[in-house]
């Protein structure tokens, strides 16, 4: 599976495994065009130059042409991730400060440290979009010997720009550290010797960002916010002290169920978990008694999150609150019944959720209603189950071999065969559905798992190899060590790294278990091994096992397979060109539902926009469903396996940059940093803790009825321009 957690994919917008999503983290918005100041400053500076390459005098031409070469060694420079002073300091200090402004990006995401002094440069430049551009860098580079600067620049003369002075408000939250945190909180306060105004936006930015800073957030500067008159300010407050699970937030917390403002109810919701609960020192069965009226809440989207808290508190008496919403007039929210009353479990669960299985509900729903049903009540699964089983369709025996997996950690086991129908099904999606599911219901892999975890460690499928060298290093054995090497040698033909990744991971863990067992894998394994030719898996032992980091070299910079030539194209199309080139419209139709109308972003993502438009030109997408949708969160599409496993073959780089979610945009699904590929999402309410970390490459300029109404399972008609 994805080596990132609740990343998005199933590849999944984190950092918690569940399913094999390309996270969104499986590793939870800007405006949806670009803000006029910065519409006004592009068409300013590039007047048609590229519009009319061929067309205008050549001055213009040559002008055009003049900026085509300033910017592709820059964006050479940033998809290797490669620091070439030359090319990044030619740019910054170009005469256009279009070239000034993409330098800037790519310095913080490249992130070489030796880029700080030249991003703190353009902190003072002439033009506006390249200050902020420049302080959105900073956040990027995370070096923490910038923030005095920064502070320092936020006091100083001449007083920055308001859209700057944010974006440094978010970069210090994002590099962290004591005297940022102490700044943030003097900020939020009004203590802080700012020269900017109005501070408003500042203080919105500081609370709204403040989470990021984990145990050293000023808490105490917070909680004030919630009483805040401004309604921006009290989302962020609240969404903000959510997150930190902030014990003195606990009882406006509370009060908030019942708050005007439907944003500030969805923060809430989201926020009062089990995990909260027990941090604030409440007893749960209290604050789940407290929650539970939001379930009827008049906004679907608050209904779907206070299911979903509520599920944490895994306490059947909750069931009969939750049961009636399988029949919610919300689609998503009939999906988050099902799951939360499998979350929560007991006899009163079961009676809604078979009716569900018997109904003619959407596919999607009843799914949810098997896979539910089988931890709540295995004797009704497994006489529910046997047209799941032996049906036609991958996907109904995949979700007949996820129940069974997620009932086996308990009595389910008893009841099954002794070896589970799925593991012997001739489609791999449905052996790796099973088999991982199997895997996250044990606490310790019980030994039938773990035998047939082994005997799949040659399984033609990708995905199947990768769940069991998965499950193979929760109980690491040094007799794996040979059929493990196997394994990562075979992976170097799969079209994604998973299954590579999968067995070092299992390697490693031998090699941790005693001085021995890691003589042994050096030995039989390091010394041998050929190096990976994939960066993703370089990058994945640079930063997980050294000794095999050290031995195969680093990840970056790596070769793009790209000629000079062909970053001119793309910056010629896409960040000089005009606005039907560069900012193009594509349409998502999703049989029985509607169309989605999507802007593309060229200009902040052109290598992202650029193999997104390649792979709908090759109808890539067409007949695709939508394999995750999770309610009120993403709906995510991109695999032709159907699954979450699948992808194009190969990887792009990242391309981070200012838009946010908090409206409805594209962005690139990640198993980890520098892993996109075909896999997309786009955000159903407002997710910043995506900010920053998935690029967004687009935005949803229409047709937002019909991404409430999309389920899992749903085809895709088509995705044409």
């Amino acid at each position: 599976m994805p080596f990132a957690a609740f990343t998005l994919s199933n590849r999944e917008p984190s950092t918690v495994r569940l399913s094999p999503t390309r996270s969104l983290s499986c590793r939870q918005p800007l405006p949806s065009r670009p803000a006029p100041r910065r519409r006004a400053a592009r068409a300013a500076l590039l007047a048609g130059l590229v519009l009319a390459l061929g067309l205008r005098p050549a001055p213009l031409r040559a002008q055009a042409e003049s900026a085509v070469e300033i910017l592709a060694p820059v964006l050479a420079a940033e998809d290797a991730r490669r620091w070439d002073e030359a090319a990044l300091g030619r740019a910054a200090s170009a005469v256009e400060p279009l070239a000034r402004s993409k330098a800037a990006l790519a310095i913080g995401r490249i992130a070489d440290l030796r880029g700080t002094p030249l991003l703190l440069r353009l902190l003072t430049d002439a033009d506006s979009t390249v200050r902020t551009d420049a302080a959105f860098a900073l956040g990027l580079m995370r070096d923490t010997a910038a923030v005095p600067t920064i502070i320092q620049r936020l006091g100083a003369q001449p007083a920055l720009d308001t859209m700057t002075a944010a974006e440094l408000m978010t970069s210090l939250a994002r590099i962290g550290g004591r005297q940022a945190a102490d700044f943030l909180g003097a900020v939020v306060q009004a203590r802080a010797p700012l020269t900017v105004a109005p501070t408003q936006p500042l203080v919105q930015r500081a609370v709204g960002d403040a989470w990021r800073l984990g145990r050293l957030a000023p808490v105490a500067a917070l909680v004030p916010m919630l009483d805040s008159p401004d309604p921006l300010t009290r989302q962020r407050a609240y969404y903000t002290l959510g997150r930190l699970r902030a014990p003195e937030a606990m009882d406006r917390m509370l009060s908030a169920l019942r708050d005007g403002d439907a944003i500030v109810r969805a923060n809430v919701t989201r926020a009062l978990v089990r995990g909260y609960a027990e941090s604030a020192q409440r007893p749960p069965a209290t604050i789940a008694r407290l929650l539970a009226p939001a379930v009827d809440d008049i906004e679907p989207g608050v209904r779907i999150n206070a299911m979903r808290s509520l599920g944490t508190y895994r306490d059947s008496t909750l069931s009969p609150r939750v049961g009636p919403l399988v029949d919610d007039q919300f689609p998503q929210a009939q999906v988050q019944a099902a799951m939360t009353l499998g979350d929560l479990g007991g006899r009163e669960a079961a009676a809604p959720l078979l009716r569900v299985l018997r109904s003619r509900a959407p596919w999607a729903v009843r799914r949810e209603a098997l896979v539910s049903l089988a931890r709540v009540d295995t004797a009704a699964f497994f006489k529910s189950w046997d047209e799941w089983r032996t049906s036609p369709d991958w996907r109904d025996r995949a979700a007949a071999a996820e129940a069974w997996g997620r009932a086996a950690g308990g009595a389910a086991g008893k009841g099954a065969a002794a070896a589970p129908f799925f593991l012997s099904d001739g489609d791999g999606r449905v052996v790796a559905a099973g088999l991982q599911a199997w895997s996250a219901a044990a606490d310790t892999p019980a030994v039938a798992l773990v035998e047939a975890a082994r005997a799949r460690l040659g399984h033609p499928d990708a995905a199947v190899r990768s769940v069991a060298a998965d499950v193979l290093a929760r109980a690491p054995a040094p007799t794996d060590v040979p059929a493990l090497a196997t394994a990562y040698r075979r992976a170097a033909g799969d079209s994604f790294p998973e299954a590579m990744i999968s067995a070092l991971g299992a390697l490693q863990a031998i090699a941790r278990r005693s001085p021995a067992d890691s003589v042994r894998v050096t030995r039989e394994f390091l010394l041998a091994a050929p190096a990976p030719r994939s960066y993703v898996v370089r990058g994945w032992a640079e930063a997980n096992w050294p000794a095999a980091g050290d031995r195969w070299g680093p990840a970056y910079p790596l070769q793009t397979g790209r000629t000079l030539q062909d970053y001119r194209e793309l910056v010629r199309r896409f960040v000089l060109g005009d606005s039907t080139t560069a900012t193009p419209h594509v349409i998502i139709e999703t049989e029985q539902r509607g169309a989605v109308e999507i802007e593309l972003a060229g200009p902040d993502a052109p290598l992202t926009v650029a193999n997104f438009l390649r792979l709908v030109d090759q109808q890539f997408f067409n007949g695709n469903r939508w394999h995750r949708v999770v309610p009120n969160f993403v709906v995510q599409d991109g695999d032709p396996r159907g699954d979450g496993w699948g992808g194009p073959g190969g990887a792009i780089r990242d391309e981070i940059n200012r838009r946010r979610y908090e409206k409805p945009v594209l962005g690139m699904a990640l198993s980890g940093p520098d892993t996109g590929g075909s896999q997309w999402f786009i955000n159903l309410s407002p997710q910043p803790h995506l900010d920053g970390t998935y690029t967004v490459f687009g935005s949803v300029v229409g047709g937002w009825g019909t991404l409430t109404r999309i389920l899992q399972g749903d085809r895709i008609r088509t995705i044409h321009r």
